[in-house]
Order: structure tokens, then C-alpha cells, then sequence
């Protein structure tokens, strides 16, 4: 291992031997980094605290004071992202053509501050301003409950807008000071801080969302005033070089012709904003997940012990996931992510058929999102890595706005239509229940259930384009080779700092394909064992279906596995001998941690079985074990998917990739 990071440091452009990092013209000495990391951190801190209270307490407000869902959805939504898509997008392209005494970032963060603090304040006193708006006489015939809505809403809308131009300022910074050797790990740490106030607020702060709403918004805009402008003293921004002919062009027009001409002229670009766009679609619905688990029986304490723990969770595995980020690229870690967790979400199509108590819905889930907890941060660590990696950095802010505006378009299209298809299943299931349309809270046990429906949805979507993007990716030189296309540049491409990865070790890899032996064969086995534990309890009919629906099927998966394990094996025998593998070979470190993840389910499928049998229903078993036959069926795609990926690339083990950087001569 010291062998590695010797070679690591020996061949990495941006560090020298006397320790010293550079980000352009910044260079740092490590007690520099560091300082450098605890005052961005400290930044974070603050921002997040700012960040939770707004996005998390106004829905529950408004669900409060009974608005609609489309209204809901109206201003969490929809108009913010109306906004996003005019706003983001300038400050971002001024912001790269900025070139002030104080940087092209620090700027446009002060001057959100004061009006970010004044919209805080406004919610905070948002039940005062509607009683000074009903004595106005022509407000007076409104009800109370409408105007106070309208008010939280507008001060909402504009946070959200003043949000944006701290946003797209704040994130856009880090790619301008932090050295790229070290981007996965600082992302790492500041996941670590928003997840650690996450877990702070869900335990001690969420349950008392309702009942201090003020309090609440009062604390946060004093942190958030304060922190934010200390973190701007002593964080400098470095010089840029002089602005070129496009970015000097005059004219709106042919600006925005150019702005998206250099957005959008590689398919990689194309690719990773249809991405963004497809999780923004499918991330609308998911913001009702709070009233999903509230119709699951939650109570706001239990919600909030739910969150609490996994923050806590994730915060622990934040620090180990940013190290394996930096060395397994950001890149290949997201798109790995993209397609395992998309079994996730359809897996939540039981929770249609299963209905449990609160307590033990909130166990079952709890431990269902605990085996998430790792593979989640690998992918919250490396998802703005991925971007600062593969985006020139010239254009950086103006690549991101591109992003964000197709990412704002289909919150747009999705914020106008989720929130009235929630009102639709609700009012389809109180009509068929009660045969009364008008009784619209008999359906409100089942329409936040139907959320995986788009989450779904988006998943796949986004699995097919990740997917593509890789692949193109490793067209462009991958690893070892790729510089961000620039179609204006003469060269075609911006030199990046290159980052050495470590290679596939077959040893690892070999104990990840074990895993996978355990957890297909073991439910199987599992299956088996069900079958007389049923007819010992009398329940001979779902026995039967046990046999047909869930063994049967799962000794076919046995099989098909036995020969799809075969061939990874024998490709890394290829590999070794220095052959060209059939398949191309999946990376070691993402498929044993979605091994460990895929091998403990089989625990929680015990747990499943033991608690629809303790409940007296084994229909809900057979539910929960089809679920988990449908898992594997999903878990064998994920890795062809993999191999099919690789192939023609990922034909190399056991040789890292510092050696093969020199063999090529793409290293000092």
C-alpha cells in the first residue's frame, strides 16, 4: 500500500515532493489545505443549516394549512425552476467572465447574503406579515389560511431565487481552489458536514418543525449571515487568464448561439445533461417522500429518528467512500451507482400490496436504506467530482448552467404534473373505496405509495444514458487520457490535470463474484427453507405458490448464474495471461461494495418473512420473497450491463495504473 502512494505522489502533476498543491496560479502547503478545507467547511456548515429549514419545514407547512398537492408542487417545484432556468444560467456565464480584484466567484456570494438573510426572516415572520396584509381593505375578504399560504409561498419563491446565485457561486468556487488531487476527498468531507446537521436536525430538531416554525427560521438566517461572510475573509480566489474572443464576443444573440454551440457540440456533454435532466424529472416526485413515509404510519418523531440515523450512517461511510472515489475515478463510481440503485426504487412496488404497522414498516425500511447507506455516499461523493473532472474548466460555471437548464425544464414539466397525480390516485381510490369522489382522504393511504412509479421510471432512463456516457467517456481516453473536448480550441480539447486510478485487482475481484454466488445460491437455499416453515404454520395454498413463484424461479437464476460467473472468470484468466477477455471486466471495488450490500438483504428477507409470518399474513411473505427474486434477476442484468460496458477497455488486471500511465508516456 505505501508502494502505491509513493507512486501515486511521485507521478501526480499537481504535487511536488516538498508537498505543495497547486490549483492554477493558488498553491498550498499542506497546514495551507487544510485551512483552506476548514474554511470552506465551515461555509458548508452553515449553508446547510441554512439549506435544511427552508426545503424541509415549508412543505410540512403548507400540508399544515392544507393546500392542495398542485400547490405544494407549484412552489417547491415548479416556479423555483422557472427561475432556475433564467437565473442560473446568467450567473453562472458571468461568473466565468467575471475577472474582479476579489475573483469571478466571491462576488455574486456576497452579494446574495443580505436578501438571503431578509427572505429567512420573512418566513420566519410570515404568520405576522399575513395579519398586516388582511387589514388592508382590499385583502380583507380573503381567508386567513390563504393569505398566510401566499405569503410563505412568495417568501419561498424568494429564497429560492437569492439561493441560486449563492448556488451557483458557492459550488462553482470549489473547482477554482481546491487542487484536483483532492476534489473526490474534499467532496467527501463536505457531504460529511451536510449529513452530520442532518442527522442533528432529524433527531433533536425535525419534530419540532410545526410547532417553532419561527424559531426555527430565526436561527438559521443568523447562522447563515454570520458563517457565510466570515468563510469570505479568509477564502481567496486566485488569477484566471485573460478571457478569449468568444468569451469576449458581444451581442445577446450570438452569445446565447455560442453558449450552447460549446455546450452541447460533444455527445459526452449532451449525455451527462440528459442525465441531470431525467434524475431533476424523477427527483419532483421524490420530494413527497416525506408524506409517503408519513402514510406508511410514521409519526414526525419516528420520521425524524428514521433520517437521523441514516445521516448518522452516512457520515460514517462519507470519509471511506471519498478515498475510493479518488481512486477508483469519479466517473466509473457514478455509473456503477446509477446502475445498481436503480433496483431500488422498483423494488418498492410491495408497498402496494403490503400494508404493515408503523413500527414495523419503519424497521423493515430503516434496515432496507442502512445497506444503501455506503453505495449512497460512493455516489453523493463523486457526483460533483464527475463534473469538475469531465467539464472544461475554462466553462465550468457555463457547463453546469447548460446542465441546469435542462435539468429546470423537466422540473418544470414534472412540478405542473406530479402534484395533480397524486391528487388523482388519491381521488380515484377514495371513489373506489367509498364510491364518493368527495371523500378524497379515503384514498390517502395509497397515493404517495405509487411514488416509485416515477422514481422508476427515471431510474431506467438514467441507467440507459449513464450508461452510453461511459462508454463514451472511455472513447475519449478514460483514465488514462481524457481531456475535456473544447471545439474552441485549435488543439480540440483544454489540458486537465490527470489523476492516477488504481486498476482491477483480480483478487478482489474474484471474492466480488464469490459474494454474488452467495446471495444468488443463497435464495435459493433461503426459498427452500421457507417452503416447510409454511406448511408446519398451515399454510399449505402459500407453500404451494412459494414453490412455483419463488423456487422454481430462483433455481433457474442459480443456474444462469453459475455460467455468467464462469465467464468473468475465465475473462480474468484471459486477462492474466495477456489475452483479450470475451467480455470486458467490471471493476473489483464497485462490485464488492454492492456485493456486501446484495449479500446482507438476504438477512433482511429473513427479517421480511419472520414479520409477515408474526403478522399472521403469508400472503405478505410471497410478496416480499417475488421481491427479492425480482432483485436477482435485476442484480445479474446490472453486471452484463457492466461487462458489456467494458468491453474492448477493461481488459487489463492486476497492474496499476501509474505503470501503465509510463508505458504510455502519459506521465512526467
Amino acid at each position: 500500500m505505501s508502494a502505491e502512494k509513493d507512486d501515486l505522489k511521485q507521478s501526480s502533476p499537481v504535487q511536488t515532493e516538498a508537498q505543495v498543491y497547486k490549483c492554477g496560479t493558488l498553491t498550498y502547503t499542506k497546514l495551507g489545505l487544510i485551512s483552506l478545507f476548514c474554511w470552506l467547511l465551515w461555509g458548508d456548515f452553515c449553508y446547510s443549516v441554512m439549506e435544511l429549514m427552508a426545503p424541509n419545514i415549508v412543505p410540512l407547512k403548507l400540508r399544515d394549512l392544507d393546500a392542495p398537492n398542485w400547490v405544494i408542487s407549484l412552489f417547491l417545484a415548479a416556479i423555483p425552476n422557472i427561475l432556475n432556468l433564467g437565473v442560473a444560467p446568467v450567473i453562472n456565464v458571468k461568473s466565468d467572465r467575471c475577472r474582479s480584484r476579489w475573483g469571478r466567484r466571491i462576488p455574486f456570494i456576497a452579494a446574495s447574503i443580505p436578501f438571503i438573510t431578509l427572505n429567512l426572516l420573512m418566513l420566519a415572520f410570515s404568520e405576522d406579515i399575513s395579519g398586516l396584509i388582511l387589514k388592508i381593505k382590499y385583502f380583507s375578504t380573503f381567508a386567513p389560511t390563504t393569505i398566510l399560504i401566499a405569503v410563505i409561498g412568495v417568501a419561498y419563491l424568494l429564497f429560492q431565487f437569492f439561493n441560486l446565485v449563492l448556488n451557483t457561486g458557492f459550488l462553482s468556487l470549489f473547482n477554482d481552489v481546491v487542487p484536483p488531487t483532492h476534489l473526490a476527498r474534499f467532496f467527501g468531507y463536505y457531504r460529511m458536514i451536510g449529513t452530520i446537521i442532518s442527522a442533528l436536525y432529524n433527531f433533536f430538531i425535525f419534530k419540532y418543525s410545526l410547532s417553532h416554525f419561527r424559531e426555527l427560521f430565526l436561527v438559521s438566517a443568523l447562522v447563515y449571515f454570520v458563517g457565510f461572510a466570515l468563510m469570505l475573509i479568509f477564502v481567496k480566489e486566485g488569477k484566471y487568464p485573460p478571457l478569449d474572443e468568444n468569451q469576449k464576443t458581444p451581442g445577446r444573440w450570438k452569445q446565447l448561439k455560442i453558449f450552447f454551440q460549446e455546450s452541447f457540440h460533444e455527445p459526452l456533454y449532451r449525455l451527462l445533461c440528459f442525465s441531470a435532466g431525467i434524475m431533476a424529472f424523477g427527483a419532483v416526485a421524490w420530494s413527497f417522500n416525506t408524506f409517503y413515509r408519513l402514510e406508511m404510519k410514521l409519526d414526525l418523531s419516528m420520521l425524524g429518528t428514521f433520517n437521523g440515523i441514516l445521516s448518522v450512517g452516512a457520515f460514517c461511510a462519507m470519509y471511506f467512500a471519498a478515498t475510493f472515489v479518488d481512486r477508483w475515478h469519479p466517473m466509473r463510481v457514478y455509473t456503477y451507482c446509477v446502475i445498481f440503485t436503480a433496483i431500488g426504487p422498483l423494488m418498492n412496488w410491495v408497498w402496494l400490496f403490503v400494508d404493515l404497522p408503523g413500527i414495523d414498516f419503519f424497521w423493515l425500511s430503516l434496515a432496507s436504506a442502512v445497506l444503501y447507506i455506503f453505495c449512497n455516499s460512493l455516489s453523493s461523493a463523486c457526483a460533483l467530482p464527475k463534473q469538475m473532472r469531465l467539464y472544461p474548466k475554462s466553462r465550468y460555471g457555463q457547463f453546469c448552467s447548460a446542465q441546469n437548464i435542462l435539468a429546470s425544464l423537466c422540473r418544470i414539466v414534472a412540478g405542473f404534473i406530479v402534484g395533480f397525480f397524486y391528487d388523482a390516485i388519491r381521488w380515484l381510490f377514495a371513489t373506489y373505496w367509498t364510491g364518493d369522489p368527495n371523500a378524497i382522504q379515503a384514498g390517502s393511504g395509497y397515493c404517495y405509495r405509487f411514488y416509485f412509479m416515477w422514481a422508476s421510471g427515471a431510474c431506467i432512463a438514467n441507467f440507459v444514458v449513464i450508461a452510453l456516457a461511459y462508454r463514451r467517456w472511455l472513447q475519449l481516453g478514460g483514465d488514462a487520457g481524457y481531456h475535456p473536448p473544447a471545439s474552441w480550441n485549435d488543439k480540440g480539447y483544454e489540458e486537465n490535470d490527470l489523476v492516477p486510478t488504481s486498476g482491477i485487482s483480480s483478487k478482489w475481484l474474484k471474492v466480488a463474484i464469490t459474494l454474488y454466488d452467495f446471495t444468488i445460491h443463497g435464495s435459493l437455499l433461503l426459498g427452500l427453507v421457507m417452503i416447510p416453515i409454511l406448511k408446519y404454520l398451515n399454510y399449505a395454498t402459500t407453500a404451494n405458490h412459494f414453490l412455483l413463484y419463488v423456487v422454481i424461479p430462483s433455481a433457474v437464476l442459480s443456474v444462469l448464474w453459475f455460467f455468467q460467473g464462469r465467464g468473468i472468470r475465465r475473462d480474468i484468466r484471459l486477462a492474466k495471461e495477456h489475452k483479450m477477455p470475451v467480455n470486458g471486466i467490471p471493476h473489483h471495488g464497485m462490485l464488492m461494495a454492492f456485493g456486501v450490500k446484495f449479500l446482507m438483504t438476504l438477512g433482511l428477507v429473513v427479517a421480511q418473512f419472520y414479520v409477515s409470518i408474526y403478522r399472521g399474513n403469508s400472503f405478505f411473505a410471497l410478496i416480499f420473497a417475488l421481491s427479492n427474486v425480482t432483485t436477482n434477476i435485476l442484480i445479474m442484468f446490472c453486471i452484463w450491463t457492466f461487462q458489456r460496458m467494458e468491453r474492448g477497455y477493461s481488459t487489463k488486471v492486476d497492474e496499476d495504473s501509474v505503470a501503465i500511465w509510463k508505458e504510455l508516456g502519459l506521465t512526467k
